[in-house]
């Protein structure tokens, strides 16, 4: 089949964090700091995935901030003539830091927060660290950098939506994306604390929708609808290797950043293979491109083009088989994997680990 080219990549420096969140989309199985690509490596990275077509890369991690070669690594990305995204925690962003990146050509930031109460919010996140990201809000404010504000929804925080977004508004960011969990990884781990009620997601619906009415104009508000509770497949990145890749801390290439969890997907690495054959030939970013490998109901759904048969890692995580169904879907043979626990008892929440903190 014919492949289009990318135009994203997610460039992940490391999986170091002082952050613990519950909710963490780094893999169980972390990527040791001595194991990382160097800036030079990542240079060639960005350079050969220009000439794939890449015109945009976020700046990931865990948090990217831990690489001291940080600045290097943007203007690598900027001279290769991509635009960049610092996706950060706030935690270790100073003055001097700041403007050594925006000197480097950084484009944009997004920066995380969990909750609108300081406690609450370092309480979420594992860590001392609502000061720092107050600071950092400041910061990119004042640098006139595009500002994204990020918040992971969960049982823990859906409540404080109204609060949210006032948090947003008070730091300055021009879009705020309300992103409901994805259950893989440590999220999966921490469903039974992290899974909302039906109802906590409805009134959430009606608290967006009024304020985006009464925000138009002033600030892009974002919801990532939550497809446990609304029983629909999201579109698994766009497609399965349509849009983008990942590229791990160590070099390993992803259709996805949690792609790494499929058994026998054997991606391929920078280090020994271009980004080129990479996207085209690989196995790992064929094995589930196009609609051929779809099972039913996927193969006869008229939105299977729509929605690619939802996140292959999810169906995997509940299923053992990445090639079934997702689970979210409500005509999934494994549906009940999904409607019974959303029904289901709560408890607490586990701690991300936590791998190269300061």
């Amino acid at each position: 089949m014919t492949v289009d080219p990318p135009w994203a990549l997610l460039a992940e420096l490391t999986h170091g964090c002082p952050l613990r969140c519950g909710y963490c989309s780094n893999p169980v199985e972390l990527t040791g700091r001595s194991r990382e690509l160097g800036a030079d490596q990542w240079s060639d990275v960005f350079r050969q995935a220009a000439a794939l077509g890449v015109v945009q890369t976020h700046l990931s991690g865990g948090e990217p901030l831990l690489r001291r070669d940080l600045p290097r690594i943007v203007a690598a990305a900027d001279t290769a003539g991509l635009y960049t995204q610092l996706v950060t925690s706030g935690v270790g962003l100073g003055d001097r830091r700041m403007a050594e990146l925006v000197e480097a050509g950084l484009r944009s930031v997004q920066l995380s927060v969990q909750h609108a109460d300081p406690t609450a919010s370092e309480r979420i996140a594992g860590a001392r660290s609502f000061a720092a990201k107050e600071r950092a809000a400041r910061l990119i404010s004042a640098s006139g950098l595009p500002f994204g504000l990020n918040i992971v929804l969960h049982r823990a925080n859906l409540d404080a939506l109204d609060e949210l977004i006032d948090l947003g508004l008070a730091w300055g960011a021009d879009r705020i994306e309300l992103a409901h969990t994805q259950f893989h990884g440590w999220a999966l781990r921490n469903r039974a604390a992290l899974l909302p009620t039906r109802e906590q997601v409805e009134r959430a619906r009606g608290v967006v929708v009024r304020r985006r009415e009464l925000l138009d104009g002033v600030v892009e508000l974002v919801w990532v609808a939550p497809d446990w509770v609304e029983a629909t497949a999201k579109p698994c990145m766009g497609g399965w290797g349509a849009v983008s890749l990942t590229v791990a801390p160590d070099g390993t290439v992803l259709p996805c950043p949690a792609a790494a969890a499929l058994p026998g997907l054997d991606p391929p690495n920078v280090r020994v293979r271009e980004l080129a054959w990479i996207w085209r030939e690989s196995k790992a970013f064929n094995a589930y491109r196009g609609e051929s490998w779809m099972p039913e109901p996927c193969r006869g759904c008229a939105l299977r083009s729509v929605d690619h048969g939802g996140c292959r890692c999810q169906a995997h995580a509940l299923t053992g088989d990445a090639a079934r169904t997702d689970p979210a879907c409500r005509h999934a043979p494994d549906h009940h994997l999904v409607r019974d626990p959303v029904h289901g008892p709560r408890t607490g929440l586990a701690y991300a680990h936590r791998e190269g903190a300061p």
